[in-house]
């Protein structure tokens, strides 16, 4: 996680104005030249359409309620040319980037922030109280081989990440963090070949990681506290019907000091849910409760999941003399664990726990990682259908719903 320490006053979320959203349609390149001169021209609850083409250029939205969306995920292109800094950088409510490619930026493709700067950049220490930016969605957008994240929300809350592909990332994939409540569902999407496929430090509250595919990333993805943001530390995220495969790919790009080849990883997180995914071939882990930054695992639960073929498909791995602290696993397909028979020392039906302390197994570190901005593009993505003529409309405040007992354990594929 990488702060830009600037001195500039924080966005407000209430560009374009109040009053009812106006429905017009600002075209790319037919009203204006460049995507950022069709967000200058659009008002709430206008469209900015583009059309297929290669975009060198930053765009920064200070508007609430609009739309930017590409005809074509795969043609309409924003190209940071490894020298721009973010590809689009939201900060204001209630907007939605929709069916495109965004790569070759040195930090994020898709950035969206209560803590954003005139230029957009991220500003230290806000993204809390009244700078939480409120409704986003960020849907059939294809980021790679950015410098830092492919999606990247931070103090943003009621927030839809769905139909994304990231890939080819120093950090990580899909990022959500400093946030609570955050109110936000990331679903049907893919994170492959990233240093962490998802990461999501000091979200809490309403977070969903569901339905996705986490694949040869070095670690698929992991809810965590860490210091260097507020509202530490992390709580209530579920992560449930998610396929997370082949962890510990040499070939992706490495965060330092980062760890390795590892599935699901609850790092110092509490109250969290990790259900129903299937876990298979990372060479470290399949699913880990551990420390970090000094923050312990607690209340976790792990239950009704499928593991196979990882160094361990089961593991708690606390800070040394840490007993139980609440975590539990139940109704889990595995062959191994540590500690041992970890559903009996660890359980989740009502009855004391092991005291410990436990088993600190040591994980190989990885090897150097790949330069992201060499790494392959990713095949073509399918396109939002319709997207000429989809309706658009501000994204609301509203926290989404989630059906978690209709998500089930994902096929192998």
């Amino acid at each position: 996680m990488a702060f830009l320490a600037m001195a500039t006053a924080a966005l407000t979320a209430c560009g374009g104005g109040d009053g009812p959203p106006t429905g017009r349609v600002v075209r790319v390149p037919g009203d204006a030249p460049t995507i950022q001169q069709g967000v200058d021209r659009a008002r709430r609850g206008d469209l900015v359409l583009v059309a297929a083409g290669t975009y060198t250029e930053s765009v920064r939205v200070t508007k609430a309620g609009i739309t930017i969306r590409g005809e074509d995920r795969t043609t309409v292109v924003l190209d940071g040319g490894n020298t721009l800094e973010n590809g689009i950088a939201v900060g204001a409510d209630g907007v939605a980037v929709e069916n495109l490619t965004v790569h070759g930026y040195n930090a994020n493709g898709v950035f969206v922030s209560g803590a954003l700067g005139r230029k957009g950049e991220q500003l230290v220490g806000l993204g809390t109280g009244d700078n939480v930016l409120k409704g986003y969605r960020v849907s059939h957008v294809t980021a790679y081989n950015n410098g830092l994240y492919g999606v990247y929300a931070f103090g943003a809350r009621y927030g839809t990440i769905e139909h994304v592909y990231a890939s080819g990332h120093p950090d990580s994939g899909i990022y959500v963090g400093q946030c609570k409540p955050c109110d936000t569902v990331v679903t049907d999407s893919e994170a492959a070949n990233n240093a962490i496929g998802y990461y999501g430090t000091n979200a809490s509250g309403g977070v969903f990681v569901v339905r996705s595919v986490f694949r040869g990333n070095r670690v698929g993805l992991t809810p965590n506290s860490q210091k260097m943001e507020r509202l530490s530390p992390q709580a209530e995220t579920v992560v449930a019907g998610n396929l997370v495969v082949d962890g510990g790919n040499p070939d992706s790009p490495a965060v330092p000091k980062g760890a390795y080849g590892q599935g699901i990883v609850i790092g110092g997180g509490t109250r969290n849910t990790v259900l129903r995914n299937r876990v298979e071939g990372n060479p470290a882990a399949g699913i880990l409760l551990t420390d970090l930054d000094a923050f312990g695992p607690e209340n976790n639960r792990v239950e009704g999941n499928v593991t196979s073929g990882n160094g361990l498909d089961l593991a708690y791995v606390p800070a040394a003399g840490t007993g139980a602290a609440g975590n539990c696993f139940a109704v889990n397909t595995f062959a191994t664990s540590s500690p041992p028979s970890i559903e009996s020392v660890l359980p989740c039906a009502a009855g004391a726990a092991a005291a410990g302390p436990f088993p600190r197994p040591t994980f190989t570190p990885g090897p150097p990682g790949a330069d992201y901005r060499t790494m392959a593009p990713p095949p073509a993505q399918p396109s939002m259908p319709d997207a000429a003529v989809a309706p658009h409309a501000p994204v609301p405040a509203v926290a989404p719903v989630v059906d978690l007992a209709s998500i089930a354990v994902p096929d192998p594929r």
